[in-house]
């Protein structure tokens, strides 16, 4: 019986891809539909994939499926083919990565989830099925030269930092379970208005328009395929681009360049930047943006504590971070936690 785990260590399966020169591809997709048995769902997926070298990140729910991979750029036919046997999934949009080369993953790991996106919604009235209306990267750009339109960003505020649409209200929120009572009430006056939402890849904003109807609003609509598909739509038709800056993403690359524009700053000194990076004490792990002379001066680390902290010696450092597990923060930039970088964040 196949292994439906990963038992190699991560580093070493990081090393092996860095090291591997076959050419790989990014790709991102997501379905809501209804997954009657998830183990049994996840299981043949795992070994279906774990066939054709595909490695990245995919949660399963009952109401879908959200999935980041890097697959060999042969298998992906192949891997096409096999997304479109399952009912569901057939015809299913694929998304491309922007800007990318291939590295993003190092290693499977296929979840179950009480959601694919965690929302907070228990109103066993919502339905996903009543959904604003989709736009294209043509009827987007169409849309917002209208001035009476309102443009949302439902991703993070570290995602709109970087990049976003031009005139793109930003959502103030950590995470998207209290984005959503939060934008609602902030459009509540905008009631009658077209409203576009967007995210990165499409999954969370098609998700937010289904709750604004759900919430009495009319003119609702969410891009189609998020950020990533807008970019490679304006690139392949030649179209007006809106958006500026950087995507950022979910995987190690944690950006694609859409624009050479800098819209953001180091969040230690204040200058133009836009690399967003891990703090290496493996106590913290904080996600920030850090230029590369603070880097160097501060060695990776987002903090004077945590600089001090990983130039002693390697037995404190491990008892000190006992029990700690800092893991998640690879992906954490809560804004109260930025307040320890000083003014610029």
């Amino acid at each position: 019986m196949a292994l439906l785990h990963n038992r190699i260590s991560r580093k070493e399966l990081k090393e092996r891809i860095l090291n591997d020169p076959t050419p790989r591809m990014t790709l991102s997709f997501y379905c809501y539909f209804k997954i009657d048995d998830p183990q049994g769902f996840r299981d043949e997926l795992y070994k279906q994939l774990k066939e054709l070298n595909v490695l990245g990140r995919i949660y399963l729910a009952q109401e879908g499926i959200n999935a980041q991979v890097s697959l060999p750029t042969a298998n992906f036919h192949t891997f096409k083919e096999y997304l479109y046997s399952i009912e569901p999934l057939k015809g299913l949009r694929i998304n491309v990565a922007v800007d990318d080369d291939g590295k993003s993953f190092y290693v499977l790991d296929v979840k179950i989830r009480g959601k694919i996106v965690a929302d907070g919604i228990n109103d066993p009235a919502f339905d996903m099925a009543n959904r604003g209306r989709y736009v294209n990267a043509e009827q987007f750009n169409q849309l917002t030269n209208d001035p009476g339109t309102v443009v949302v960003d439902m991703r993070n505020h570290y995602e709109y930092e970087v990049g976003h649409f031009e005139a793109a209200i930003e959502v103030p929120s950590d995470t998207f379970r209290d984005q959503l009572p939060m934008v609602a009430a902030m459009m509540k006056e905008d009631k009658d208005k077209n409203i576009i939402m967007y995210c990165t890849g499409g999954i969370r904003c098609e998700k937010a328009s289904a709750y604004l109807l759900h919430k009495g609003f009319k003119n609702v609509f969410h891009l189609e395929g998020g950020i990533i598909n807008y970019v490679n739509q304006i690139r392949e038709k030649g179209l007006p681009n809106k958006f500026h800056g950087k995507n950022f993403v979910f995987d190690q690359r944690l950006g694609e360049r859409v624009t050479d524009e800098i819209i953001a700053r180091c969040h230690q000194c204040g200058k133009p930047a836009d690399t967003h990076v891990n703090c290496v004490n493996d106590a913290c792990h904080l996600l920030f943006i850090q230029c590369g002379e603070c880097k160097a001066s501060m060695e990776g680390t987002c903090s004077k504590a945590c600089l001090d902290f990983i130039h002693l010696p390697a037995d404190e450092q491990k008892k000190l971070r006992s029990g700690i597990d800092k893991g998640r923060n690879v992906f954490n930039k809560a804004k109260s936690r930025l307040s320890k970088l000083g003014d610029y964040k």
